[in-house]
This record gives C-alpha cells, structure tokens and sequence, in this order.
C-alpha cells in the first residue's frame, strides 16, 4: 500500500482492474454499485446481461425519455443520464426490449450512488404507480422479508421510497447508523 491514499481512485495507482466479479467490469461499474445494488431488490433490470451492469438500468415499462426528464430537474450531483433502449442476455427481461438510463458519472467526488438510485426509483415510482416495484423473496437465503429490505437492512428506505420522502429527511433518517458506523471501522482502517 506504499504510495496509497484512502481519498485516491483506482485508477490513478496505474494498476490493471481485475473484475472482482462477472457483473463489475469496469471501474465505473464499482462507483455506481453501491446504490445501484438496490435495484436487485426491485422488479427493474439492473442491466445484467448487458455490457454495463448497474449503469445502464431499465423495464419494458419505462420510457426512457420521460425517466430523464423527470430526473433532470433535481440535477443530482456528477452524473448525467442518457436514454436508451437494450435487450438484456439473460437475467431479469432476457431477450425483451427495456426502456431505462445509462448513468455517466462525470465527476466521481460529487456523484453519491446511495442519493442517485433513490431518486431514480422514487421518479419511477412516481411515473408508473401502477407497476410492481419490489420483487417478491426469495433473496439470497432469506425467504420471509421482501429482497430490497434485505439489500438496504432494514424496510425503511422501502417505506420512503414508497412515500415519495424528501432526500433530506431520508438521508437524516440515516445519519445515526452512518456514524456508528464510522466510529466503528475506525479501529479497522490500516491505511
């Protein structure tokens, strides 16, 4: 880790990416999991099946055209959306035609990937209400709560979500389990 700093990307230590797994190709795709994970826990492609899973994202349902322009008004920091249609290989919609986004991140420190997939499926919720959003369980092991509960820990993000909740008010709902959790890993940080 000589050299290393805990602000630096990837990308400027000049070392190869080793895809840490099938459906993380690039470093783009690891800066926009982090939210975008979210979208497992949903009825929308993820964008498995695609050569940009997790940034590009989507249903047969979506008009990708109205998604932008319901997202451009909040101009969510570092990022901007393009429209686009794609036909998933395999995965959720194999083989039909989605309608969705493709995230470009345009600067990688103020873009927030938790901020923007909230946004994103609060705009879809709000565009098509009468669409299933949250996909039935099983995940992974767990068979008696709803998969994005367990991908978000808890059935409160669902909640706001569904309540078309401020991201002010959702992201200080969150803030006290952030600084446990940053009081936590401070024993743990090497570098």
């Amino acid at each position: 880790m000589e050299g290393w700093s805990r602000p630096q990307w990837f990308d400027t230590t000049w070392l190869p990416w080793v895809m840490p797994s099938p459906n993380m190709p690039t470093l783009d795709t690891a800066t926009v999991y982090p939210g975008m994970v979210l979208l497992e826990g949903t009825t929308l492609s993820e964008g498995r099946g695609t050569t940009r899973p997790f940034e590009i994202f989507g249903a047969p349902f979506i008009d990708p055209y109205e998604l932008a322009a319901a997202l451009e008004p909040l101009q969510l920091p570092g990022v901007h959306f393009r429209p686009l249609w794609f036909q998933p290989t395999f995965n959720k919609f194999a083989g039909q035609v989605c309608g969705g986004l493709q995230l470009h991140v345009q600067n990688r420190n103020t873009f927030r990937s938790y901020r923007t997939a909230v946004e994103i499926l609060k705009a879809v919720r709000r565009l098509y209400p009468q669409e299933r959003l949250w996909r039935e369980p099983p995940y992974e092991y767990v068979f008696d709560r709803l998969p994005f509960d367990v991908i978000a820990g808890q059935a409160r993000l669902r909640a706001a979500i569904e309540a078309d909740a401020d991201w002010a008010d959702i992201a200080a709902a969150d803030e006290p389990a952030l600084e446990d959790f940053r009081r936590r890993r401070t024993a743990y940080l090497l570098y």
